[in-house]
């Protein structure tokens, strides 16, 4: 029994390390023959009119070794304040089980069912504690397998009637999103703007970066209405298959041309080279596959067994196309660098290394930011407050793109077309410096 209780405790610090506050709709799940100790269905912050309705049916529990106690399989609530509490119980009481923890809020056991054996369960509970609080189902019979259909809602309950499905520090997000979608349809005009008043400087990678702010745009406004329908009516009523096809098409847009701008396509030279041409086919299907575990993790939840690989697939790969898409950047540094030992032209080389120093600093600092600070953000912020971790990563985000914008926008003096030589000493002596050296 110390053994079982020692995969117990591992699996619940585990479930806290790799889960972060979830949207809580109204779901229907499956369980099937499911041997697991402990499952983890939702993740939501209450408020003090917080309330949880459960209903379970179809239940069937089998073991090889004995007969199932009953009340050893239930459900309850767990703060992450109290995790700690709980694993140390586990740890000193090799006979206690989860759901009789002290520092647990029970909300029942197979006990309660009735009647046998086709039972099922359907009953409210509410929250009067504010707090956030993960959803969890613990079977402590080993190796005994259960069977059930369970739909759970989760939800806070505003002006004393409306029912609020997103959880207390997400219920802010469709205004926020609203409002970012509205400063990137502007954002978008202005780009249109800029473009028919330089046409003769616009280039093809300024039309892909157009786009790429229009699917922005679009892929905040799906984001909006998705969460207001999950806030109102606990489903997405179709808005989420929208913003995962823009979401796809945007961060694939971004990843291309944060690329393309990279090599210098289209501004320096007209074609890409080999290698180049092989870090946008490693980028864009492995994006692919990012967004195949993105709408996982999304639309499952961590109750399906391989919640937490597809977790771990998703980080994996965005961690390998940050690194892939600043190759390049690199690439064009040196490459310039080389091209001015030679041709002779040391004050527009000067500009143009220049220009994508600062290129390569900003693009290091929007994935340090959106991929480190915001989660650090996520994980220590109150619940209540885990919406300024988006807000955070929104204007991160446009910060960002004002600034690729405008160092790349389409005008006839452009950096990487500077032709005043006066300097040309001064630009010799600079570029001999190792300051461009990466």
């Amino acid at each position: 029994m110390k053994t079982f209780n020692e995969l117990l405790t591992t699996i619940l610090i585990l479930i806290f390390l790799f889960t972060t506050p979830s949207t809580a709709e109204i779901k229907s799940l499956k369980i099937r023959s499911d041997n697991r100790p402990m499952i983890l269905f939702e993740k939501f912050g209450f408020t003090h009119t917080g309330n949880i309705t459960i209903s379970v049916s179809g239940i069937s529990v089998t073991s090889s070794l004995s007969q199932p106690d009953p009340s050893r399989l239930g459900f309850f609530l767990l703060s992450e304040e109290l995790m700690i509490q709980v694993v140390l119980e586990l740890q000193q009481n090799p006979n206690i089980c989860v759901v009789d923890s002290k520092s647990v809020l029970h909300l029942f056991t197979f006990r309660d069912l009735s009647p046998p054996p086709h039972s099922s369960f359907h009953k409210s509970f509410p929250v009067t504690n504010p707090n956030e609080y993960s959803l969890f189902f613990a079977n402590c019979n080993p190796q005994s397998l259960v069977t059930m259909d369970v739909r759970t809602e989760l939800y806070n309950i505003d002006d004393g009637a409306t029912k609020d499905y997103l959880s207390a520090g997400q219920t802010q997000l469709p205004s926020l999103y609203f409002i970012f979608s509205l400063i990137y349809l502007c954002f978008v005009a202005f780009w249109i703007y800029v473009c028919f008043k330089n046409k003769r400087s616009v280039h093809r990678v300024h039309l892909l970066m157009g786009g790429l702010v229009a699917m922005k745009a679009l892929n905040l406004i799906c984001a909006a209405e998705d969460k207001h329908y999950v806030k109102v009516t606990g489903t997405a009523h179709g808005w989420d298959v929208l913003f995962y096809i823009f979401q796809f098409i945007r961060v694939v847009l971004l990843f291309t041309v944060i690329v393309l701008i990279g090599t210098g396509w289209s501004f320096l030279k007209p074609f890409l080279q080999e290698r180049e041409k092989k870090v946008l086919m490693i980028v864009i299907p492995l994006q692919v596959l990012a967004n195949v575990a993105s709408i996982v993790i999304g639309e499952t939840g961590p109750f399906i067994r391989d919640w937490v690989t597809w977790n771990q697939v998703f980080l994996l790969i965005d961690i390998i196309c940050c690194c892939a898409i600043i190759f390049p950047i690199v690439w064009s540094i040196r490459s310039l660098r080389e091209t001015s030992k030679t041709d002779g032209k040391a004050a527009r080389n000067l500009a143009k290394l220049t220009l994508f120093r600062q290129f390569y600093i900003v693009v290091i600092g929007y994935l340090y930011f959106t991929r480190i600070v915001v989660f650090a953000l996520k994980t220590i912020a109150a619940y209540k407050y885990q919406w300024v971790a988006n807000a955070a990563e929104e204007i991160a985000s446009l910060v960002f793109y004002l600034v690729m914008f405008y160092m790349f926008r389409p005008v006839e003096k452009n950096e990487y077309f500077v032709l005043d030589e006066e300097d040309e000493e001064t630009a010799e002596l600079a570029l001999r410096d190792e300051e461009f050296e990466l």
